[in-house]
């Protein structure tokens, strides 16, 4: 170090250690000792099949987490029926899974959607398993296959063929249940020949059954033993069985292993009013439960997930990315609700994040035309939309973005790079913690640790309630062989806050001690470096350590820099598009640190394009596919896009001329325009709506019931007149991938028809409807058809009185009325499509 730097740093520590002597003395210190020995690792117990594929590849688990290639790996995983979407979209909508850090597609094969009249097996177009599994490996997932026989998944009968149901007792040992169960699985087998990971293929996992907690005669354990029995007899041989874990779940030890979950309410519950918080928001250092999921049976004894903590990872396989819409309980979740819920369960120990819908879909009708959903008039504990089964899912039925994937995708580029490294780490408790869940005053954090190396794990959010600010905060983490206690200059963590932050974080022969910024993403140049990306909490001000040693390597860019007491601290760094620090080590590549901000980390997809990892930035909905970039952008047909590192233009094509503009700090700026489009449209009332009956009560869960089909006479209902010559124009051109028709209507159950068809429907939540006409345009857009059939929207008037859960800022002002059925908006929404195709093959 030359004089002047050492001269600078010295004046640079005593400015800062005379700011540390003003520091307020009523700082809130926040302790946790998350040292200690690992629980030994140990899989011998574990019964599953074959986890070699024939490139030597290795899929393995033990007790603590799974391993790929002999390495931890904590991957995501992510819901998505192929039954319930259109079999022409279902590799765009896996790329788009793909590019927002999903690794694994779980998906239920629904046996009422494959078998609905006895021996007729149908596995074509939309139930096409093969062809959907061939897909997921062509785009770069590996897939658990949850094969029931009972599904649940709000289907009617849990899934189960009315034929079955009718003839015969279920979810038993009883001789003519497995022998059509061994039947159903011998399909499933044929389905799967040659994509099984022992084969090659993407197939890893099987789920058996769902949310089994019976006990009896022809039950239980054995129940799930036969059943795994049969799955193998059928060559479903794979490296991991599962069941799910909750409601006292009962499997044999060994034979399997449970996976968890939790939603951030309870739309299945008959409560009229907010629920108190949820567990979902709280870190659990004992049980692996996560309150209520819906389980439909009662368990008559312990089960056995709890007991076999010790012995099985914690898998995640529902955890809410959405809630489903039911009759009497409609909540509505923000990306907040959602994503605060991802620090809560990998800070509790989930070494696979699997997410229940991840994609939203629509429900198939019989071959008779009535639909199978959920449904109390069936015997159903729900009532639940005919066709709609959005779940307000990061991915809509027509594969549109919503904001809560913008919030989740950090935290699955931060698994990707980073999951090997926590896979390990054992969850550590804090000093003080809440008493329960109700209990909003303590900070709800976490430590997972192993050795000096760790993760601090902070949720200050918790759906439909306050928290507590918690101003002048520090952490000190004892770990094995040092204390850290950090920030330097304490922190307020305000209420909604939630983050992961690294302590001790390899970068690439750097230590950083802590940073106040959550770590994403580590993209290696080659010989020309390696980036590491954070992004800033909010406005918590960012603050990295180092060790004082590391003082000469590092050169900060517009920040500052200090030492005290053998730690380097870098602060009053600015968040954006810039490097923040280099760090150049002798005879190695330099590494750098770019720190976003918390909107543009919103905003990142990461992936492979023009052969090379990078960073993209747009506020337009984007993905990977195997040739390049796809951008959609929703009623804006101006398209901005920034990329680190920067792309080749003149070795890419695009479907409209791309305009390079001046650069935002690292990253290249890309501008490009598609043609307008202009899609008027009309609503004209039909009919007028008439008074409806008050809402019954009844049913297995004794509370509000759907009103009966008889009740539709009493709805609204409008005609969309559409303009066909602007719709057929815009279907052709390559610039629009879709067109969205919005339907903004107050009222009790919304049902949109093309003549007599049912195309989807909707309860009425606040929460917006839109349908994607471009897989209904070979009917919208001929004129005599639509002069036949023209789309019509049915709103069935909600009554005042009506004894069903509406979130409070989407109740109606009846304004004395008795009833309400009222349209306020309609409108048809051009989404704009922009490819950007590059010679270089992207994986």
């Amino acid at each position: 170090m030359t004089p002047q730097k050492q001269l600078a740093l010295w004046i640079t520590s005593l400015f800062v250690s005379v700011g540390h002597a003003a520091t307020p003395t009523n700082t809130s210190l926040l302790s946790i000792d998350a040292s200690g020995v690992n629980v030994p690792v140990s899989s011998q117990h574990l019964h599953m099949g074959s986890a070699l594929a024939p490139n030597g590849e290795r899929l393995a688990i033990n007790n603590q987490f799974l391993l790929k290639g002999g390495h931890p790996w904590l991957p995501v995983m992510g819901e998505f029926h192929y039954s319930r979407s259109p079999a022409s979209s279902w590799e765009a909508e896996l790329q788009k899974m793909k590019s927002a850090g999903v690794n694994i597609v779980a998906s239920y094969v629904i046996w009422s959607h494959h078998e609905e009249h006895e021996g007729q097996f149908n596995w074509k177009e939309n139930r096409d398993l093969h062809r959907f599994i061939a897909l997921c490996q062509k785009v770069g997932l590996k897939v658990v296959v949850r094969i029931g026989p009972w599904s649940h998944a709000e289907v009617r009968f849990g899934g189960f063929p009315d034929w079955v149901v009718n003839a015969m007792p279920t979810r038993g040992d009883d001789p003519q249940y497995l022998h059509y169960v061994e039947r159903l699985y011998a399909q499933i087998g044929e389905q799967l020949k040659g994509q099984l990971w022992k084969q090659g293929g993407p197939v890893i996992g099987v789920q058996l059954e769902n949310e089994y907690n019976l006990n009896g005669p022809q039950q239980g354990a054995q129940h799930i033993r036969m059943l795994k029995a049969l799955a193998l007899k059928a060559g479903l041989d794979v490296p991991m069985y599962t069941v799910t874990g909750w409601d006292n779940t009962i499997y044999p030890q060994g034979e399997v292993v449970p996976v968890f979950g939790g939603y951030p309410d309870e739309p299945w519950g008959v409560s009229t009013t907010e629920l108190p918080p949820k567990e979902t928001y709280a870190f659990r250092f004992d049980s692996r439960v996560s309150g209520d999921l819906g389980a439909q049976t009662v368990a008559t004894s312990p089960g056995t997930a709890e007991a076999d903590a010790q012995l099985t990872p914690f898998l995640g396989a529902e955890y809410g990315a959405g809630l489903p819409a039911m009759y009497r309980r409609r909540t509505v979740v923000s990306a907040d609700d959602i994503a605060s819920m991802l620090p809560v369960q990998l800070g509790s120990g989930v070494n696979l994040l699997g997410y229940y819908m991840f994609h939203g879909g629509r429900n198939p009708m019989t071959n008779a035309g009535t639909s199978m959903q959920e449904s109390s008039m069936s015997g159903g504990y729900n009532d639940t939309p005919m066709i709609s089964y959005d779940f307000q899912a990061p991915l809509s039925p027509d594969g549109q973005q919503r904001d809560v994937l913008r919030f989740l995708r950090p935290y699955h580029y931060f698994l990707h790079d980073f999951g090997a490294l926590l896979a390990p780490m054992r969850v550590r408790k804090p000093d003080q913690v809440p008493t329960n869940e109700t209990d909003l005053q303590p900070l709800r954090w976490s430590v997972r640790s192993q050795g000096d190396q760790g993760f601090l794990f902070v949720n200050n959010h918790v759906r439909q309630y306050a928290t507590a600010a918690h101003p002048q905060v520090r952490f000190s983490v004892k770990l094995n062989t040092e204390t850290i206690a950090f920030p330097e200059t304490p922190v307020t963590i305000d209420e909604g806050r939630y983050f992961i932050w690294p302590l001790n974080l390899d970068l690439d022969g750097t230590t950083l001690r802590y940073a106040t910024a959550k770590v994403i993403a580590r993209l290696d140049h080659g010989t020309q470096g390696i980036t590491y990306v954070f992004a800033a909490s909010g406005t918590i001000p960012v603050e990295l350590g180092f060790h004082a040693s590391d003082a000469a390597s590092i050169k900060v860019h517009g920040g500052a820099l200090s030492q005290s007491n053998g730690h380097l601290t870098v602060d009053h760094i600015q968040p954006g598009s810039n490097v923040a620090l280099t760090i150049q080590r002798p005879h190695a590549a330099p590494v750098q640190i770019v720190i976003l901000t918390e909107q543009q980390s919103q905003h990142l997809t990461i992936g492979e394009l023009q052969g090379q990892r990078r960073l993209i930035i747009t506020e337009q909905q984007s993905y990977l596919t195997q040739t390049g970039l796809a951008l959609r952008a929703t009623n804006d047909n101006h398209f901005h896009v920034e990329v680190f590192p920067a792309l080749h233009l003149n070795e890419v094509h695009a479907d409209t001329p791309l305009h390079e503009r001046p650069h935002q700090g690292i990253f290249q700026v890309i501008e490009a325009e598609q043609a307008a489009v202009d899609l008027p449209i009309t609503a004209r009332l039909t009919r007028e709506a008439k008074p409806v009956a008050p809402v019954m009560i009844g049913g297995i869960a004794k509370a509000a019931l759907e009103p009966k089909p008889e009740s539709f006479s009493a709805a609204a209902t409008w005609q969309l007149d559409l303009p066909t010559a602007q719709l057929q124009k815009a279907f052709a051109s390559p610039g629009v991938a879709d067109v969205l028709l919005s339907i903004d209507f107050v009222g009790d159950i919304g049902r949109l028809f093309s003549g007599v068809r049912l195309l989807d429907d909707w309860y009425y939540s606040g929460y917006g409807w839109q349908i994607g006409l471009r897989q209904y345009a070979s009917t919208l857009t001929t004129p005599l058809t639509v002069a036949a059939s023209p789309l019509r929207l049915s709103v069935l008037p909600l009554r005042a009185d009506a004894p069903i859960y509406l979130p409070k800022e989407s109740r109606p002002d009846f304004a004395g009325a008795a009833q309400i059925a009222a349209l306020r908006q309609v409108k048809l929404i051009p989404v704009y499509q922009l490819s950007i195709s590059s010679k270089t093959k992207t994986k």
